[in-house]
């Protein structure tokens, strides 16, 4: 029975796996594909033409809109990180009143669809008068990522001894010493995994993007892939639309095999307790 048991659970591994694998492993395959054979079902490659990848990277924007995500998503992540640290610390550390509720508050602001408030930050992108400038997209995204960036730090914070603070405040640490030089290299692990998610929410974001953007030198990738077919000076929409999405996905398939211990133990985090 248990021999039954490891093979129908490997067996379940294997099916999930090539489920997540095969549509971006398919991808692969149709953009190094040209012509009619883009059409045609192969499971192995049949071809290793790198045409469609010349084609998006010479493109006039596309690089630029690389750039773009690059910048719009690192920055992101760089304030919603420094905003959450102490943020958390406070909501973790501090003793005061109504404390829950701005903890329920926070996680709130996650909960609302982005298509119903986008009309409320479209006017707020206008009066600040950043439309179809990175900062839209930007200030758009950090909204978004603080809930679940937070509530991960602050959970993370509460596992922490508290003896640390405590020595820490007995030498004559500030809040802020405490925070750069005590909590902050223990918070590697949930930094990483909040970092990672807020950057591939913000690189693979779209709505906002395509609302907030006007001309083709502030897209981001998402919109610039979008708009590929559309272009008449591809011969083969789908081989370059296909290159373009390897492009950008290559980068967050690295980044995750990277950090994938740290995540795994940012997402763990408070899981147990002694």
């Amino acid at each position: 029975m248990k021999l039954l048991g490891n093979i129908a659970f490997y067996a379940l591994v294997l099916v999930i796996v090539v489920v997540a694998v095969f549509p971006f492993y398919y991808a692969v395959l149709t953009s190094l594909e040209t012509g009619t054979a883009i059409f045609q079902v192969n499971y192995l490659p049949v071809s290793f033409d790198l045409g469609n990848y010349v084609t998006v990277l010479t493109s006039a924007n596309f690089p630029a809109s690389i750039l773009n995500s690059i910048f719009i998503a690192t920055t992101t992540v760089a304030i919603a990180l420094f905003l959450a640290v102490t943020a958390s610390y406070a909501l973790a550390r501090v003793q005061f009143r109504g404390r829950g509720m701005l903890l329920i508050a926070i996680l709130a602001v996650s909960m609302f669809p982005h298509i119903a408030v986008l009309a409320g930050l479209f006017e707020l992108v206008r009066f600040l008068g950043i439309f179809n400038t990175p900062w839209a997209m930007i200030l758009s995204y950090t909204i978004f990522t603080l809930p679940f960036t937070v509530w991960v730090l602050t959970t993370f914070l509460r596992e922490l001894p508290i003896e640390l603070e405590e020595a820490a405040i007995v030498d004559g640490a500030t809040p802020w010493v405490i925070i750069t030089r005590v909590f902050l290299p223990l918070l590697w692990p949930a930094l990483a995994t909040t970092g990672l998610l807020a950057f591939i929410g913000a690189w693979n974001e779209f709505l906002f993007a395509l609302t907030f953007t006007a001309s083709a030198e502030t897209r981001t990738v998402p919109v610039a892939i979008a708009l590929l077919s559309g272009g008449s000076e591809f011969e083969i929409p789908w081989g370059a639309i296909m290159a373009a999405s390897v492009i950008v996905t290559v980068p967050l398939v690295l980044l995750v095999l990277v950090f994938q211990r740290k995540i795994v133990s940012g997402l763990t985090a408070g899981g147990v307790k002694g």
